[in-house]
């Protein structure tokens, strides 16, 4: 994965930008990484085969067969590479499946959101929990940011998060991707820092790991108790991508509400919402916002 230039040229035909998007694709893969092409906006570039299947409607990961299914579509398969890259003719990106063999990656997301210092928030837990960040991979983004890259056990699941650890640290792991180096958005383009590219995804830091891998909370509510409906009620908030969490939480939790089953669903549903990058308070504040819908008040 070689160091790219920061700026788009502005006179780079489509069809180009797509070329140079599966060549760097193709190279990652060839390193082990699972990929898809993204789009312009860092969404995945295959519409999905079940968008206009009712919100009801079992989560599909692929099983059909069809492309558009997101991360489930990850491959190191260069036939398969090419193949949704056809595709997907206006892509200008990949994106690099976390949590799937060998790497196990996962993607510490040091944002450059208004008031935070993500880099220094990293610091601060990496002294108060004794753990140094060792010498990985780091990819930068067009907004300033840094994408670090590591490596997890086999056997562990670390969760997607959005400022849990801190404020403007995101992790993108089991479910997540990151966007590759080289890829071309609208804001600019991802490069590899250099000094970085030839490097593999370090192991994670133990301490680090039991940041990033809470013990589960007590189950206070089992969604099976409350039959299918309960249970597709999670799957659904479990199946919404980067701009639907919200929507769909709040759909749910409605519809968990009007169906008496909000007490037994809400821990549920706020796993779910979590798993899916919502903090925690985010998640309980828009069920409560349901909740408050659903009874009138």
């Amino acid at each position: 994965m070689a160091t790219t230039d920061r700026h788009t040229p502005p006179s780079v035909p489509t069809a180009s930008l797509a070329t140079l998007a599966l060549a760097h694709a193709l190279s990652a893969a060839a390193r082990g990484f699972a990929v898809i092409p993204l789009s312009r906006t860092k969404l995945p570039a295959l519409p999905s085969p079940h968008r206009n299947d009712p919100p009801t409607t079992p989560r599909c990961h692929g099983e059909c067969g069809l492309p558009g299914h997101g991360v489930h579509d990850a491959t190191v398969d260069p036939h398969r590479i090419r193949a949704l890259f056809a595709a997907a003719p206006r892509a200008t990106g990949y994106g690099i499946a976390c949590g799937l063999p060998p790497h196990h990656l996962i993607g510490v997301d040091l944002d450059t959101k208004a008031g935070t210092n993500s880099s220094a928030a990293l610091r601060e837990l990496a002294l108060r929990h004794l753990f140094t960040i060792p010498d990985t991979v780091v990819v930068a983004t067009p907004s300033g940011g840094r994408h670090l890259w590591l490596s997890g056990p086999q056997h562990v699941v670390v969760p997607n998060s959005a400022g849990r650890l801190a404020p403007g640290i995101d992790i993108r792991g089991a479910g997540g991707y990151l966007v590759g180096p080289g890829s071309r958005t609208e804001r600019g383009v991802y490069a590899t820092v250099p000094g970085t590219a030839h490097l593999a995804p370090a192991p994670c830091p133990p301490e680090l790991l039991r940041l990033l891998t809470p013990p589960p909370r007590p189950q206070h509510a089992d969604p099976g108790r409350a039959g299918q409906h309960g249970l597709g009620l999670v799957q659904f908030v479990l199946g919404a991508q980067e701009g639907q969490r919200n929507t769909r939480l709040f759909w749910a939790a409605c519809r968990a509400y009007e169906s008496n089953l909000g007490a037994t669903l809400t821990e549920a549903l706020v796993d779910a919402a979590v798993r899916t990058g919502l903090t925690e308070r985010e998640a309980r504040s828009t069920i409560a916002s349901a909740a408050r819908l659903t009874s009138g008040s």
